[in-house]
């Protein structure tokens, strides 16, 4: 049996539903646009939860701190640059200020 088949249930189905026409009527009730709008402009506030009421402080703090971290270690991330010529391997610096930070966390 195929879905072509007019026997088959889901042509049945799909012819039916094709034929029914919905008669209700459409239009929104009296007075709908004006509590729409009075709700919108309401100024009751839900009540927050406590994570969300202090989600743009901890943001805030998080980035001072990134700043300030960025700000003491300034001096290791700003050394000397070390140019490497055709000839020469490059080296990295054998001071890491993540290595250092993550050392004080032992």
């Amino acid at each position: 049996m195929t879905f072509n088949d007019p026997h088959h249930p889901w042509s049945r189905l799909t012819t039916a539903a094709r034929q029914v026409r919905d008669e209700r009527d459409t239009s929104a009730p009296y007075g709908f646009p004006t509590r729409i709008a009075a709700l919108a402009y309401a100024r009751d506030r839900r009540v927050a939860s406590l994570m969300e009421r202090f989600a743009l402080r901890a943001v805030g703090v998080s980035c001072v701190i990134a700043l300030l971290s960025v700000a003491l270690n300034y001096h290791a991330l700003s050394g000397p640059t070390v140019a490497a010529t055709p000839t020469e391997d490059f080296t990295l610096p054998t001071y890491d200020a993540v290595a250092v930070v993550l050392d004080f966390a032992e």
